[in-house]
């Protein structure tokens, strides 16, 4: 019981914390230090900042820098308005082309991105537009965009994974390759999700026939090359074993570069500007790492982790009652605070009792990465909401979370059957 009731007073601790307007990764670092001088010992502080640097200057971590250059780079080539054109012309027959069109534009991106935010930018500026002109409607076209965005945090590489797989030690080529089959199965949803809506409300979504050729599809089908080529290279070598995950990224930064240059969107500004964006988004990750070590430290000198673990074990209920909680509770955190912050808060508490339930810990940070996914688009905290919100300034807010509620439903359908099925995400992973 005294371990349910840190744990609450570290929440509680958390959330003051953050009502000042501080960021998650410094009010986890406080509480981290105070935690330390108040209940273990001040000299203790020498060790927290020993396991600190050598969290922080970890081989594996290198693996992040690498992805999010290769993300920057990709985003600054019209790769995806490229292949929103190709889904144009290969969908145009049926109802709610544009809008599967979008999803499946999010889907290839993210293959390539492992960022939710930018997956909903980049895409967001040239589907919302493109649905609005034929005629779409505004909610709809908003919300098949920030729900397809969410793709970048499950579909590898992606930067949620890696944290999941820092935090847990749980091996992040694994995965990454566990991501593949649930992020396909969840466009599915979401396009299956624009089609009904398509056929049951027509008046949302106009009728557009388009007539093309099927050698002009064919020829677009060169747009996606970059895609395939990237997916080879990375998830390639990692599945086989013939790289690292920290290798593959490096291999997949490098293959970037070369594509972009190839295709001339590589001038000196725009480099400066890759580079800028990389530091500093590598800075707030490693930031947010650095806190979640600082409190990490705390609640496991203080056992929290371990006694909660044996607490819940010791309760007459099925594991899967204890699953159902966790997801709940992801549920409401992803209300009120962004991915990477919940994944650094949740994981170290729970991860303990879901591995003695005897639980896969690659199906679990599936099953959380489907959680956070539903988090990014959930109001009033979901950062895809407002990514949207700059993409598309005209349109109320409000509007925009109305658009994006209706595509939970497919992400939740998605989540279940995850959770009754494991082997969706385990069968790959279990080949390699």
């Amino acid at each position: 019981m005294e371990s349910f009731l840190l744990f609450f007073a570290f929440i509680a601790a958390l959330m003051l914390f953050l009502t000042t307007g501080i960021s998650v990764a410094v009010a986890m670092g406080m509480i981290g230090v105070l935690g330390t001088i108040l209940f273990i010992s001040p000299n203790a502080l020498a060790q927290l900042s020993s396991i600190t640097f050598s969290n922080s200057t970890s081989f594996v971590l290198m693996v992040v820098p690498m992805f999010v250059l290769m993300t920057e780079v990709i985003s600054s080539s019209p790769i995806g308005a490229q292949v929103f054109r190709t889904t144009q012309l290969w969908l145009g027959r049926f109802p709610g082309a544009l809008g599967m069109g979008t999803v499946l534009t999010s889907t290839g991106f993210a293959a390539i991105c492992g960022s939710s935010p930018v997956t909903a930018a980049a895409i967001g500026k040239i589907a919302v537009p493109e649905m609005i002109k034929q005629g779409y409607s505004q909610r709809l076209a908003i919300g098949a965009t920030a729900a397809g965005g969410t793709l970048g945090i499950l579909i590898p590489p992606s930067v949620a994974l890696i944290l999941y797989g820092v935090i847990t030690e749980t091996s992040i080529g694994k995965l990454f390759i566990a991501g593949f089959l649930p992020g396909a199965m969840i466009a599915v949803l979401l396009c299956l999700t624009f089609l009904i809506i398509a056929l049951v409300k027509p008046e949302m979504v106009p009728v557009t026939k388009i007539k093309v050729k099927w050698s002009e599809r064919f020829i677009s089908l060169k747009s996606v090359l970059p895609i395939i080529i990237l997916v080879i290279f990375v998830m390639g070598s990692i599945y086989t074993g013939f790289t690292t995950p920290t290798e593959s990224a490096a291999i997949g930064a490098s293959t970037a570069l070369v594509i972009v240059g190839a295709m001339g969107y590589l001038g000196r500004k725009n480099i400066l500007q890759i580079l800028s964006n990389t530091v500093k988004t590598t800075g707030m990750f490693l930031f947010l790492v650095i806190g979640g070590v600082f409190s990490a430290f705390v609640l496991n000198r203080l056992g929290i982790p371990q006694s909660m673990a044996s607490s819940l074990l010791g309760l007459d209920i099925p594991g899967w009652v204890i699953i159902l909680l966790i997801n709940l509770l992801l549920l409401v955190l992803g209300m009120f605070l962004d991915p990477m912050s919940i994944l650094v808060i949740v994981i170290p508490l729970f991860f303990p009792t879901v591995t003695a339930l005897g639980y896969d810990p690659v199906w679990f940070g599936i099953m959380v990465t489907i959680n956070i996914e539903i988090a990014a688009i959930s109001p009033p905290v979901g950062f895809n909401l407002f990514v949207l919100k700059s993409v598309v300034p005209d349109v109320s807010l409000g509007e925009i979370i109305k658009g994006a509620l209706i595509f939970i439903i497919p992400l939740l359908i998605g989540l279940i059957l995850i959770i009754l099925f494991p082997e969706i995400s385990l069968y790959l992973p279990n080949r390699m």
